[in-house]
């Protein structure tokens, strides 16, 4: 159970996260308003509190396994808003950072 919490709150970090930073270029980049990067700005700041609330005590693991989260959620999050297609490569590093990730805040630890 703790495992399946735990990637829930790595999938919110990430919505808040890569949301937060294309409503921000929504707002300047593609020029459709202050309101948007305002609502960018808020959804990067509640990012900020999502990851106290990961089962593992370790600031530095929790961050380093997100990581990947964030890599394959971003191809992800190009895809679907912004017609972006990845290739073989874009998806094979995704996979990798992954399996780091899973590694990272999920191999059986003793002690």
């Amino acid at each position: 159970m703790l495992i399946v919490r735990s990637a829930a709150l790595f999938v919110l970090a990430a919505i808040l996260e890569i949301g937060g930073a294309w409503l921000v270029w929504q707002g300047v980049r593609d020029q459709r308003g202050w309101m948007w990067a305002a609502g960018g700005v808020l959804a990067l700041g509640a990012y900020g509190f999502v990851a106290t609330f990961q089962p593992d005590a370790h600031f530095g693991r929790v961050l380093a396994a997100y990581g990947g989260i964030f890599v394959a959620g971003s191809l992800l999050w190009g895809a679907v808003a912004d017609g972006y297609r990845p290739d073989r490569w874009d998806i094979a590093g995704a996979l990798i950072c992954l399996a780091g990730m899973a590694v990272i805040m999920w191999a059986p630890r003793h002690g």
